[in-house]
């Protein structure tokens, strides 16, 4: 009032109401938290002493001590808080360094089916594939391509009007993905993911795939003609696939069985007995069409998570130096058209499983020298010995066990 000259009459009287908060809170300290907590024990007095140093009100009550935080530590809660401040002004290193135990890890950090899924990922990009990661969902016109849509796959609240259903197939994002590189100038693709697919809305209807697609030509390259990708480039991809997941894959069996949004004829399925682990081919006309691509696009699909497990468990094989060299026999075999060489490879192997390491196909003719209706299919067997080096006798006597197993198999016939 002196300061701004406003008369006394029309000033305000002061007026005080509430009170001040009560900060006031007493939390009980056991002295001994302080070697349990921190494993350093400090005596009750230099206790006492730290606290009331910090402003702390501290008063020993039997066989606890009593303690009043000051008004401006609200951070103080309980006991523990109490041992935290003591040490820290007792000095840190005091704690004595004591290592943890280490308990036994009987199980590995992620489980075989993640271990293959990485496994498969490493392949198909060894393979010259790039990975894509591509929406859960699908546009219904293309997941119909693909089979019958499950009502529990359709999506009440879609996040876009043409991603409607979950897709029971990862092809069809794969093939969109592949045209819209085509429409930008990118046609030769190869692109591949691991995901999950959807056959209906129970845990047990979501299973993870590995999908490859391949569009397009092959590389430009002066030492090869360059040409459309095809059935086996598919295959390929699935066996090196396969393979790298610890698959039996020389004990494969190819059948011509692969889904209807394969090209018949030009597709087939890889089996483990009755297990079927990988379908590839040509992709459909009739599923490009839907997706509005033009082909052709070869595809495939892994089922790596139905390989049984190795009775080895996750454990790499040894590496095993073989001290002698391998014998190549080549063999031209002609069969009837219809016979696929894979049997013949199988009937080849089984001559003798222990000395017959590989069995691969190195050339098929068909033509006016074999016949109508006839083929001949150049196999290449190589021998491994294990203890001693082959006698020629032995190797004509395993020469002929491999022509007689071939010819009881197929019907074959040795080409002269």
């Amino acid at each position: 009032l002196d300061m701004c000259g406003t008369p006394a009459s029309v000033a305000s009287d002061l007026e005080i109401v509430g009170k001040a908060p009560d900060t006031v809170r007493t939390i009980a300290l056991d002295p001994k938290k302080c070697l349990r907590h921190v494993g350093v024990d400090v005596p009750e007095e230099e206790q006492i002493k730290i606290l009331t140093s910090l402003g702390f009100e501290a008063k020993k009550q039997g066989a606890a001590l009593n303690v009043v935080p000051p008004s401006w530590r609200p951070d103080i809660e309980g006991a523990a808080d109490l041992v935290e401040e003591i040490i820290r002004i007792k000095g840190y290193e005091y704690i004595p360094v004591t290592p943890l135990e280490r308990p036994s890890v009987n199980a590995a950090a992620i489980d075989i089916q993640d271990q293959r899924g990485n496994a498969v990922r490493r392949a198909l990009a060894a393979q010259g594939l790039l990975e894509a990661v591509t929406w859960s969902f699908m546009p219904s016109a293309i997941a119909a391509q693909f089979g019958a849509i499950d009502d529990g796959l359709r999506l009440l609240n879609p996040i876009s009007s043409d991603l409607d259903v979950m897709r029971p197939n990862i092809l069809g994002n794969l093939i969109m993905a592949a045209k819209r590189n085509a429409d930008r100038g990118f046609a030769d693709a190869g692109l591949f993911e691991v995901g999950p697919i959807y056959k209906n809305a129970t845990p047990d209807g979501q299973s993870t795939v590995a999908a490859s697609l391949r569009a397009g030509a092959t590389p430009r390259n002066w030492l090869e003609k360059q040409r459309p990708m095809d059935a086996f480039d598919a295959k390929a991809d699935a066996l090196a696939a396969l393979a790298a997941c610890g698959a039996p894959v020389n004990s494969l069996q190819v059948t011509t069985d692969a889904p209807a949004w394969y090209h018949p004829g030009r597709s087939g399925a890889l089996r483990l007995g009755p297990t079927l682990l990988a379908c590839f081919g040509e992709v459909h006309p009739a599923v490009l069409a839907a997706c509005d691509a033009a082909g052709p696009m070869v595809a495939s699909e892994i089922f790596f998570t139905a390989i049984p497990a190795s009775r080895a468990g996750n454990a790499r094989p040894l590496l095993k130096l073989e001290p002698l060299q391998s014998v190549a026999r080549d063999f031209a075999f002609v069969v009837d058209s219809n016979i696929t060489a894979a049997k013949l490879i199988r009937a080849a192997k089984d001559a003798d499983k222990i000395l017959i390491r590989e069995v691969t196909v190195f050339d098929i003719y068909e033509g006016e020298r074999v016949g109508a209706g006839k083929k001949s299919v150049a196999l290449s067997v190589t021998l491994q010995p294990a203890d001693k080096t082959l006698t020629d006798a032995e190797i004509e006597a395993i020469s002929a066990r491999i022509t007689a197993a071939v010819t009881k198999a197929t019907g074959a016939a040795l080409r002269t």
